[in-house]
């Protein structure tokens, strides 16, 4: 079933990886290489601007002012600046600041930056070597009195870190503590806390406060609040840690019940990737309320043990809150040494920020997860799904729901024209699209195309929060789009895949195929879901694959050098598993007769790719061509010329009576 699909790419350029959405203009801004595009958020193949930039555009934010802040790696030298979209026209400002801190230097090592109320959050390196990797804050605003940040430069603070994602969480709106906002880091590093002779990786998520100003003496222009835990998403294989690969928070009004979606990858040659979603509000208590771990600084090398001991007032990490304040802390800058100290020293919680409900959302073999975003959808029953659109290493895109800790995947999609990691992935719920950038293009696909489901059958079994049957329409349509008040009898069944309440199909209309013994004949069959197998019966029994006789692919049935005996009627049926329950639906009928159908001649040259989503019957070789004229021709030329090759060596030897030679 095709998919819908808008493409852009520039010729010439590449690295179309760093997204800036602004649904309040219609656009989405692009940084490529050498080069920032406005798209139109509607239709990406339409380009509406673009101004160049020198090399890797690495940094696409939004300031508080309206306008842009961008900052390019400027051949390892970093350099930012201020970028203004008005009257179709993107414009850059003369004025150029210093990179270092803000963006990466080397354009491929991982970095995640955030724009937060006039200042530049960002997790990079701050030299030309890469190895000082820090978390920064950079007043944007020219008059700003708040002073840059860095992290303390520790290997317990940050030991090799490859960052991912940040993000913001306003734990101020409705607290009763007087707390402050946070920023989350997420991140793999070397673990320093386990006593194993090998280091090994593990995942993090660091935190720190918005309104952290730095020490007074002691950790002066270094971050007061910096805290980390280890992110555990278990995987069912006994294997080291997963490795998270990406992020992304599912926003709600109320902070509370926002929730991390992240993506992890095995440490190992394992292809599984993983899901797992985390409680805002549980990962807050991990900070706020848990146990942190100590350095043992006798032994070597050091160990780290659960403290139990004495904790400082106010405490450590906590920042700025309404028990602060009482006690005459107004800023991080009275915070007492001993408060400092700890928090410089401990930096490491003990507790883990483990997974809603105990475990992964998604569990998942083949080409590896890249990048995943979340919609909320709610269905027709009012229940609330969160479908995940997960981008892959081969250029796939899954859409997968999770029902009652059943696993499902809806359909899967490819994207890119050839094999390569999708590497951003944003998602509009304004405009219903999905946008992912590679290497060498942006695509664009809607969230969900109700309307390539012809039946009410294809429609439920495709169990889709965002589609239903309108049985009075007849057509599978948007669920956002129908009055489920009205008088209109809708039929959705996400949790059973129920359609025994679909009005019964009718009966397909037999196609004629002629028999020419000698020839190949071509059936083809397309099943609306991306995810149906696909059986073959003759004269209704299966067909056995394993014949050489037959060749299967994605388009249909090719049956070689036909004869005689192959007349009879062909069926193509489209099966689909669902809870234990199978549903067989026919989609083409072949039966002997008078009208010619496309030989392999009409069949395409390529290979189908070798990256067909799992669930689909795999493709093997191309259809062998039958022989033609053109191979026909091409076989006397090939001849020809052999004997007379052969007539001349025979004259150039003597063997003939001529003197030509």
């Amino acid at each position: 079933m095709d998919v819908t699909l808008a493409l852009f790419r520039a010729e010439g350029v590449y690295n179309y990886t760093t997204f800036l959405l602004r649904e309040d203009l219609g656009v989405l801004f692009l940084g490529a290489r050498d080069a920032v595009y406005a798209l139109d958020m509607n239709d990406i193949s339409r380009k509406r601007a673009e101004t160049d930039c020198r090399n890797y555009i690495r940094v696409l934010q939004k300031a508080d002012d309206d306008r842009m802040y961008v900052c390019g790696t400027n051949a390892f030298s970093p350099t930012c600046a201020y970028m203004t979209y008005s009257e179709g026209e993107l414009r850059l400002d003369e004025r150029r600041d210093r990179g270092k801190g803000k963006c990466p230097f080397d354009p491929f090592q991982r970095h995640s930056s955030l724009a937060l109320d006039g200042d530049l959050y960002s997790v990079t390196a701050a030299n030309f070597m890469g190895f000082d990797l820090a978390l920064t804050r950079t007043p944007l605003r020219t008059l700003s009195t708040k002073p840059t940040l860095r992290t303390y430069d520790s290997m317990y603070t940050l030991n090799e870190p490859v960052f991912v994602h940040m993000d913001v969480v306003r734990e101020s709106e409705g607290s009763s503590e007087g707390d402050d906002d946070k920023v989350y880091t997420f991140y793999s590093e070397k673990a320093v806390e386990y006593d194993f002779p090998d280091e090994f990786m593990v995942s993090r998520v660091a935190r720190v406060c918005k309104g952290d100003v730095g020490g007074h003496r002691m950790l002066s222009k270094k971050w007061t609040t910096f805290l980390k835990a280890r992110l555990d998403c278990p995987g069912p294989e006994p294997s080291l840690p997963y490795l998270i690969q990406n992020v992304f928070l599912l926003q709600q009004s109320d902070w509370r019940k926002s929730v991390f979606y992240a993506v992890f990858t095995s440490q190992g040659s394992s292809d599984l990737s993983v899901v797992c979603a985390y409680s805002t509000a549980a990962m807050r208590d991990v900070f706020s309320e848990g146990h942190y771990k100590a350095p043992i600084k006798d032994t070597s090398p050091v160990k780290w043990a659960t403290h139990y001991g004495q904790i400082p007032d106010p405490r450590p990490g906590a920042g700025i809150t309404d028990a602060a304040r009482e006690r005459g802390v107004q800023s991080s800058m009275d915070l007492p040494d001993k408060t400092l100290q700890f928090v410089r020293d401990h930096p490491i919680m003990d507790e883990a920020v483990r997974p809603l409900n105990g475990g992964p959302r998604l569990l998942k073999r083949g080409p590896l997860f890249t990048r995943i975003v979340v919609d909320r959808v709610t269905a027709l029953d009012g229940l609330s799904h969160d479908v995940m659109f997960i981008g892959t290493e081969n250029g796939f895109v899954q859409k997968a729901v999770n029902y009652d800790g059943e696993m499902f995947i809806i359909e899967e999609v490819q994207l890119l024209p050839v094999p390569e990691p999708i590497k951003t992935l944003w998602l509009s719920s304004v405009t219903g699209q999905l946008y992912a950038g590679s290497e060498t293009a942006v695509v664009q696909m809607a969230l969900s195309e109700c309307g390539r489901y012809s039946s009410c059958q294809d429609c439920v079994l495709a169990r889709d929060p965002y589609c239903a049957w309108d049985a009075t329409a007849a057509l599978c349509a948007a669920v956002s789009s129908l009055d489920s008040t009205s008088d209109r009898n809708l039929i959705q069944s996400l949790k059973d895949a129920d359609i025994s309440t679909c009005p019964s199909l009718e009966s397909v209309e037999p196609q004629s195929y002629t028999l020419i013994p000698g020839n190949n004949i071509l059936l083809q069959c397309r099943p609306d879901s991306n995810l149906a197998q696909v059986r073959w019966l003759y004269d209704g029994q299966p067909l056995d694959p394993s014949n050489g006789k037959y060749f299967l692919y994605r388009e249909g049935l090719l049956i070689r050098d036909a004869s005689e005996g192959d007349s009879g009627q062909y069926a193509c049926q489209s099966v689909e598993r669902v809870g234990g329950n199978r549903h067989t639906r026919t989609v083409a009928v072949y039966q002997p007769g008078e009208r010619p159908l496309p030989s392999t001649d009409a069949l395409p040259t390529e290979t189908p790719p070798t990256n067909a989503p799992p669930t689909e019957v795999p493709p093997t070789d191309a259809p062998p061509a039958g022989p033609g004229l053109i191979g026909l021709q091409v076989s006397v030329a090939v001849l020809s010329f052999l004997l007379a090759t052969l007539f001349v060596f025979n004259v150039c030897q003597g063997h003939l009576p001529l003197t030509a030679c």
